[in-house]
């Protein structure tokens, strides 16, 4: 709670205890309220709080006791928090599942003889499976596999085993694995080791929702074969009593069903006869039949199909018969056990709001965008397209010079766009002005790299500092950007010995941070990157034995903790650029000070680039603030009169007043993205270059983060005499770059942020206002070298009531699925009690243990899943971890594992606007008719079979350095597939196998095709999403697809998409999904209206319905009569 509502709280009650006490002694004192509310405070119980009162010499009564004792209860803030925090616990206890003792990763690995089962169920699979070539692709074993496990030891003489299971017969046996599917068990009175499959829908008669609510690992069951069909054994147990291992059913031949036509998931019978669909007969073949019966030409008896369609019924007709059956699977209702009545209570609470006045006119304008750069981008391709058309020229041949080499070959088809594309390509003035042949990167300098580092601010503060780390345990460090906080301080500790009994870690929130900083230091210290100097990012480590000084990111750091949460490889941490509050830096903050309290030896350095750093300290046992001491000066603050609905145009029009009429001085903007920096640039220089050489020089400079790191050295030296420089740039000006000589600021007050939306679960980059502290931060970078000003382009009103205090911290408005599974793997299953030092909003919690409990990660209880456990040693997403696993079940592991590594890189098509044509026949040769995936996977076997070769990329408009990470990514998920002793198997050309695994992942973005337009995703609250004209499905769309995510464009396209059946959402998400009740409508087919043809002569909206129709009839008949 703030502390001025805390005291204002705390004050009413002083007022309320002084007038009690007034009218039962007469004696109005305040100093003798806060007297007996502090004996209250130290009494834990009413009775101790009585005889406090009669020690101090007050005779008060048991009822006036009572009452006050009532009343500080009641009015106390403090009593607030805990009353609230109770009944937050009451109403959500999902979100508090008693915490578990830390368990390392082996723990929840399969044993040898589990992991042996396992495999010959997959080697089964693999080769009773027969695919359309008729070849079988045998399991390629690890490197380091376990050998085959040898028979069972012959049984006891007095003991009767079968050679080979009975069909019909029942024995007892223990459940070796469950699956989502089903429940694996080894029969005990066969010779041998024989494990058969207890299907799911064979386990008790009804419904089942998971198999883990009928049996776990190691029970003992009863069971009856069904039926032996090489060396697969069908079980069932719902025919036979499992205390006393009678047959209720002894006549029964009933077989188990696994997936579609009596099939086992992922399995194709190798003998079974081709079963053919009867064919339908046409309503004028069933009447010349019939007449042909009629007339005793042919008999009835010959034509059974006839009779059974003349028969059937929908009652009467067989499930799965019917060759017009359409499967209707709805989302399943049910909550988890462990959330059952919290998701619905969780939708009344409020979200944590990134907007604090939806309707005010911030967000009006945030939401209008910049109509000036609209206007710009319809204009220039408008433009380019009349260019374009200009040029006149056949293109009704084939190729425009048949003659010519074949990498200098054209499409007629791509003359347009050649042209478009030159134009495109041509470099805009105000670019030859700021990037030309004279232009260097970076800051010059002639100092060595050791005068550099004794010029830092830091150098001078270097005792106090590192005294100020041996006396503290947890210091925070405020300083400049610029000040050397990131390189300098931890040279200075390892120089200082902290270094020789463990690593000194700093952690980035930008693996491009990590990297770059890791080479400076390395560089500074003499050494090569990797050696004493390292860095460890997502899929790239390079460190070593010899490593003192580790770079990371937050995400890595986190990821060690999972392994060691102690994190004792590390004597000293350095949380770097903490104030930009990654989801991963506030779990950090959590762990490790809760390490803190385990190893007092351990050293945590917090630094921030912002002033705030109160909420750190107290936060963090209220450690003492080092302050590295920077130059300050005041700033006038300027607001403009009325909101404005442009704030592109405002802020260039404000740019050209200071330039014309203020005194010399450099000037910074503030904007939301590199598109609205770059049309800035081109209006201001078109508008400069409008008014003529009378004018003073104005240089126009961008920054953003997809310029090269090294910036350029114009930005960060003073202007040429005479001239002045406009430096437009995003919020990276903040706090990450400073730049001198600046002494006004243009703060149009908004900024592009992630937000994620917990009813949709979709994230989305979206315009928002800033808030309070960020306004002054952006205010504060003209005062660096001397009194400044700042021209904020909103009211005063819309400052102080459209605007939060502080920003929103990325915890609280995105996604938390892996953040939650990492916790979980931690033991943290008290979320509530967790100490985040910004709570996540419940619902968003929630709604990430909804989706960990239907990937099937998490049990009924809330509990880590042995699945869950291996899904969080992977460093994805939980959809394609739980992707990647379920892929070693159905055999598929060698594909899934390159189109995992795939879906990890950007797209790996790229289209020259002069070749797009070419480009397009190029990409589409790896099309494959069941979707993107399978396209992905056929680009990266194509690159292996022609040896990694660069040229083939670029014959084929690939680009080759995204197959190169995609190839580092695989290798190592390679190796977390082999410490968790997973076989990589092939499945061939069998590719439902691929797409049953995708499904298995990414089942929660599935989506049907609606008749209106587009598709309309299954999940609940979905919207309708679109095919994008890039997709191998584009042209040929399936009733039925799943797709890697959406991308918000000019619509919601689908990225990465592929045809499923909708049977198999029932098999991989038996949690999410269900068959929808025949007897009663579906939702979604009630959310359906019926909209009849267009009715130009109707009078009433509402004249084709039935009833309508009836009421007319029967007025007509009256009318007659």
């Amino acid at each position: 709670m703030d502390a001025p509502l805390y005291r204002l709280e705390y004050l009413s009650l002083v007022g309320k205890i002084a007038t009690e006490v007034e009218n039962h002694v007469g004696i109005n004192d305040r100093v003798l309220a806060e007297f007996i509310i502090s004996l209250h405070d130290q009494s834990p119980s009413l009775k101790n709080f009585q005889s406090k009162l009669d020690e101090a010499g007050a005779e008060f009564g048991a009822a006036f006791v009572e009452n006050l004792d009532r009343l500080i209860r009641t009015l106390h803030p403090k009593h607030k928090e805990h009353k609230e925090h109770d009944a937050q616990l009451q109403r959500m206890p999902g979100l508090a599942i008693r915490d578990r003792d830390w368990a390392d990763a082996s723990d929840y690995q399969d044993t040898p003889q589990e992991r042996e089962a396992a495999r010959r169920a997959a080697r089964r699979r693999l080769d009773d499976d027969v695919d359309d070539m008729d070849s079988k692709v045998p399991c390629r074993p690890r490197r380091d596999s376990v050998s085959p496990r040898g028979r069972d030891r012959e049984p006891p003489a007095h003991l009767q085993r079968d050679e080979q299971p009975i069909v019909g017969k029942v024995y007892r046996g223990r459940v070796s694995g469950v699956k989502d599917f089903g429940a694996f068990v080894t029969l005990d009175g066969v010779v041998g080791r024989q494990d058969g499959l207890v299907h799911v829908s064979a386990m008790r008669a009804g419904r089942v929702e998971h198999p883990s609510d009928i049996v776990s690992r190691g029970d003992q069951v009863s069971v009856k074969v069904v039926s032996v069909n090489g060396n697969r054994i069908a079980l069932a147990m719902k025919d036979v009593d499992q205390v006393t291992g009678r047959d209720y059913a002894p006549q029964r031949s009933a077989q188990a069903l696994t997936g579609a036509n009596s099939a086992p998931l992922g399995v194709v019978e190798k003998d079974a006869p081709a079963q053919r669909r009867p064919k339908r007969l046409t309503s004028p073949e069933r009447w010349e039949l019939m007449q042909l019966i009629a007339s005793g030409v042919a008999k009835a008896s010959d034509y059974p199909e006839l009779m059974d369609q003349e028969l059937s019924t929908p009652a009467t007709r067989a499930k799965g018969n019917d060759p017009d059956e359409e499967v209707e699977i709805e989302v399943h209702e049910k909550e988890a056990p462990f959330l059952k009545g919290q998701t619905a209570a969780s939708l009344e609470l409020s979200p944590v709001r990134v907007v604090k006045a939806p309707d005010g006119s911030m967000n009006r304008a945030a939401q209008a965008g910049a109509s000036l750069a609209k206007e710009r981008r319809e204009l220039r391709q408008q433009e380019l397209n009349e260019q374009a058309d200009a040029e006149k020229r056949d293109t009704s041949t084939g190729w425009l010079d048949p003659m010519a080499q074949q990498g200098d070959r054209q499409f007629a088809q791509d003359l347009r766009g050649n042209t478009l594309g030159r134009r495109a390509q041509e470099q805009s003035e105000w670019k030859k002005q700021a990037f030309n042949k004279k232009t260097t990167f970076g800051k010059i300098s002639t100092l060595s790299i050791q005068e550099q580092r004794k010029s830092l601010p830091i150098y001078k503060l270097r005792a106090q500092l590192i005294q100020a780390v041996r006396e503290n345990q947890v210091l925070i460090v405020v300083g400049e950007t610029g000040s050397g906080k990131t390189t300098q301080l931890t040279q200075y500790l390892a120089e200082e010995g902290f270094a020789d009994r463990g690593k000194i870690g700093c952690t980035q929130p930008r693996r491009v941070a990590a990297m770059s900083v890791a080479k400076r230091v390395a560089e500074e210290v003499g050494s090569r990157v990797g050696q004493e100097i390292g860095y460890t990012v997502r899929f790239d480590d390079c460190t070593s034995a010899e490593t003192r000084i580790k770079y990371m990111t937050d995400g890595m750091l986190q990821r060690e903790c999972l392994v060691d949460r102690d994190v004792s490889a590390y004597t000293v941490i350095m949380l770097d650029e903490a104030h930009e509050r990654t989801i991963a830096t506030d779990v950090l903050f959590g762990l490790l000070k809760k390490a803190l309290q385990r190893r007092p030896d351990l050293k945590l350095i917090v630094t921030s680039a912002t002033l705030d750093a109160e909420k750190f300290s107290t936060y963090f046992f209220g450690c003492p603030i080092f302050t590295i001491p920077g130059r300050t000066f005041p700033v006038e603050i300027m607001y403009t009169k009325e909101p404005e609905p442009d704030y592109l145009d405002a802020s260039l029009i404000t740019v050209m007043q200071i330039h014309l009429s203020e005194p010399p001085g450099d000037i910074l903007v503030f904007l939301t993205g590199q598109e609205e920096i770059d049309t800035s640039c081109e209006i201001l220089y078109e508008r400069m270059r409008a008014l003529g050489p009378s004018v003073p020089e104005l240089i126009i400079l961008p920054v953003y983060s997809a310029l090269p790191s090294e910036m350029q050295t114009r930005i960060f030296e003073p202007a040429p005499p005479g001239a002045r420089k406009v430096v437009l740039a995003t919020n990276i000006a903040e706090t990450s770059v400073t730049i001198d000589g600046v002494f006004y600021v243009v703060d149009p007050g908004f900024v592009k942020q992630n937000a994620y939306d917990a009813r949709l679960g979709m994230d989305s980059l979206v315009v928002t206002p800033i808030s309070q502290a960020q306004a002054r931060q952006r205010a504060g970078r003209a005062g660096r070298t001397g009194p400044g000003k700042c021209y904020r382009l909103y009211t005063e009103a819309a400052f102080r009531n459209e605007m939060l205090p502080n920003p929103i911290p990325d915890i609280q408005r995105q996604n938390l699925s892996s953040t939650i599974l990492m916790l979980k793997a931690m033991g943290i299953n008290d979320l509530l009690h967790f100490d985040f030092m910004d709570p996540p909003p419940a619902q968003t919690m929630l709604t990430a243990l909804e989706s960990l409990y239907a990937l099937s990660a998490l049990d009924d209880e809330g509990l880590l899943t042995r699945l869950g456990r291996k899904m969080a040693d992977f460093p994805m997403d939980p959809p394609m971890a739980k992707m990647l696993i379920t892929s070693v079940d159905l055999g598929c592991s060698e594909e899934v594992l390159s189109i995992a590594a795939m879906l990890s890189i950007q797209n790996v098509f790229y289209r020259p606007k002069d070749k797009q044509a070419q480009a397009d026949a190029k990409r589409a040769k790896f099309f494959q008719p069941e979707g993107d995936h399978l396209t992905l996977l056929t680009v990266y076997n194509a690159w292996v079979s022609n040896n990694f070769s660069m040229p083939w990329c670029v014959d084929n408009f690939i680009q080759g350095r995204a197959l190169r990470r995609a190839q580092d990514v695989r290798k190592q998920l390679l190796g977390i597939m082999d410490r968790y002793h997973h076989d990589i198997i092939s499945c061939g050309r069998n590719y439902n196998r691929i797409r049953r695994a995708i499904c298995a992942g990414y089942f929660r973005n599935a989506a049907k095709k609606d008749p209106h337009e587009g598709y309309r995703s299954l999940a609940e609250g979905g919207g309708n999403v679109y095919l994008h004209p890039s997709s191998s499905l584009f042209n040929r769309p399936s009733e039925y697809v799943v797709y890697h995510e959406v991308v918000m464009t000019t619509k919601e396209y689908m990225r990465e998409v592929t045809a499923i059946e909708p049977k198999w959402l029932l098999e991989v998400a038996p949690r999410f999904f269900r068959s929808a009740d025949s007897a009663n409508i579906s939702k979604r087919k009630r959310q359906e209206k019926i909209k009849p043809l267009f009715n130009k002569y109707a009078t009433d909206p509402d004249e084709w319905r039935i009833s309508k129709q009836r009421a007319k009839a029967i007025w007509t008949n009256d009318q007659k009569f």
